[in-house]
């Protein structure tokens, strides 16, 4: 059994311990972050939570580990209680002390350079409709055929949403390994321009995989599939897909992956005024307090704020 002065040794260890070199041994040497650390701290405290119910550890060493904390100031989306009584929470004693930083976007007039970027219609279709709709990666990827209801009116397709959207489905099943995070569905609208790339890229498919060698004709069920390397028709994974988003960056000189994009999306939605709620069901939120890091309002929008509020002066 672990004792607490070896717990603490080990979160200095977390930090100060170089991380494994990068394949080939290139680059300078890495250190795990304060957050990534804290939540390793988090999970071995978790961790023998659930020995020590299972009285394989002693209980008193677990009760050491946190300390009682009355919550000041409530983070948003938390409930105190009736009578307060969830002010006072747990809070553990190894911790580092971590600042959530904002998350990354890019400006909507960034994306055009990407799009033209990409060298072909599938990966247009899939950097496109990631920006526009805040989709995950996962679920991209995991993306059926019959989950693309792009018509006006799906109600032939017995689906009762008005205007073109998709459905996001959590399949653990899928080939490819793709799954998606929530495990509620829900659906997303689908702008005009969206379908029109995805269009393009239904005709680049079926031209691909019309070849009779090509396994089940390209009948996989999955929307994004190999169409430039072999094996022709698989599902398309996330080692090929880190790989395009990679060759993206280097072309355009831009910092961009997936989960970027996403922000982007949910930036731009909260700049257009777009309540959190929608924005929040958009992405698939199951808390509000998720919501928290797209709120990175800069100088120009601060100061636009204060002249709107002082509009009254100037009438």
């Amino acid at each position: 059994m672990p004792r607490l002065d070896q717990l603490v040794g080990f979160k200095r260890w977390l930090v100060v311990e170089p991380l494994p070199a990068r394949r080939g041994g290139a680059g300078p040497t890495r250190y795990r972050s304060p957050g990534t650390a804290d939540a390793i701290l988090s999970t071995v405290c978790e961790f023998l939570r659930f020995c020590a119910r299972h009285d394989l550890v002693d209980p008193t060493l677990v009760r050491r580990l946190h300390e009682p904390r009355h919550l000041r100031f409530l983070p948003p989306g938390y409930e105190a209680g009736e009578d307060e009584q969830f002010r006072t929470v747990r809070s553990r004693v190894l911790r580092f002390a971590t600042a959530e930083a904002p998350f990354e976007f890019l400006e909507p007039e960034q994306i055009a350079p990407l799009l033209a970027a990409a060298g072909n219609p599938r990966d247009r279709c899939l950097v496109a409709l990631i920006a526009m709709t805040g989709i995950r990666i996962g679920e991209a990827l995991g993306l059926h055929r019959e989950d693309m209801h792009l018509l006006t009116d799906s109600r032939d397709l017995g689906c009762p949403i008005g205007g073109p959207h998709l459905h996001v489905r959590r399949r653990p099943g899928n080939t490819n390994s793709a799954l998606a995070k929530s495990r509620f569905p829900r659906s997303i609208p689908v702008p005009t321009e969206a379908i029109d790339l995805y269009a393009d890229y239904l005709h680049e498919r079926a031209h691909r995989l019309s070849d009779p060698d090509v396994p089940d004709g390209g009948g996989n069920p999955l929307v994004f599939v190999n169409l430039y390397r072999p094996p022709l028709g698989r599902g398309m994974g996330y080692g090929s897909t880190k790989e395009m988003f990679d060759g993206l960056a280097e072309r355009t000189g831009m910092t961009v992956r997936p989960h970027l994009l996403r922000h982007t999306a949910a930036t731009t939605w909260l700049r257009q005024g777009t309540s959190r709620d929608t924005v929040q069901q958009l992405l698939g939120h199951a808390s509000p307090v998720s919501m928290q890091p797209y709120l990175h309002p800069d100088e120009a929008d601060k100061r636009a704020a204060v002249e709107t509020g002082a509009a009254w002066a100037r009438t």
